[in-house]
């Protein structure tokens, strides 16, 4: 008579026995590829197993529907990539924290101490410009509700405030003595030329 199928074992006794089962063909037909796929992806033997066991309840769950795809490899795969991403965004790397960091770091951020500089470098622009980059940059307007206030299209307003903070960065420069680092961040300004 045939070969004898080797049963899978799922959720404690359930097991499937039947080769006449579309499921179950599939399953023999398509396993090891998987199985191969998975482990391309993640060197744990028994996470491995769990997405393998995962992705066949879920084919079973189908029932009919998976007997009458198409392609039932395709369907196969796109499960178990879909519980591969499930996997490695739970198991994602953490770095260790390092315990010898010191509490209070003296050092703060260039840009945080731009504050004192900021209500000069504003008072020199126009006051369309002011006004543009108080309320939706410093008071957190949105662009569409300025728009709305001042009558003019959401696009008339992004490019207006583009052009106020591109006129404000230079009279940052200008003001402030602002240099930047070679990514376009803020790197020390003033007497702070540490960079």
């Amino acid at each position: 008579m045939g070969k004898p199928v080797a049963l899978v074992p799922l959720a404690g006794s359930l097991a499937v026995s039947r080769m006449g089962n579309c499921v179950s063909t599939a399953w023999l037909r398509y396993e090891q590829e998987l199985r191969g796929f998975i482990a391309s992806r993640i060197n744990d033997h028994s996470q491995i197993e769990d997405i393998l066991q995962d992705v066949f309840i879920k084919a079973l769950a189908e029932g009919n529907r998976f007997c009458q795809l198409d392609n039932s490899r395709a369907w196969l795969f796109r499960v178990t990539r879909n519980q591969l991403i499930d996997y490695q965004r739970t198991h994602k790397d953490h770095a260790p924290i390092d315990d010898q960091l010191e509490e209070n770091q003296e050092e703060s951020a260039p840009v945080s101490n731009l504050s004192t500089c900021l209500p000069f470098a504003l008072k020199n622009l126009s006051l369309d410009d002011q006004e543009i980059i108080q309320r939706c940059d410093l008071d957190g307007l949105p662009q569409a509700d300025y728009a709305k206030q001042k009558g003019l299209s959401l696009t008339g307003a992004k490019s207006r405030i583009q052009r106020a903070r591109k006129r404000l960065k230079k009279q940052l420069e200008i003001s402030c003595h602002i240099i930047f680092d070679p990514q376009g961040n803020v790197c020390c300004f003033g007497s702070e030329k540490k960079c």
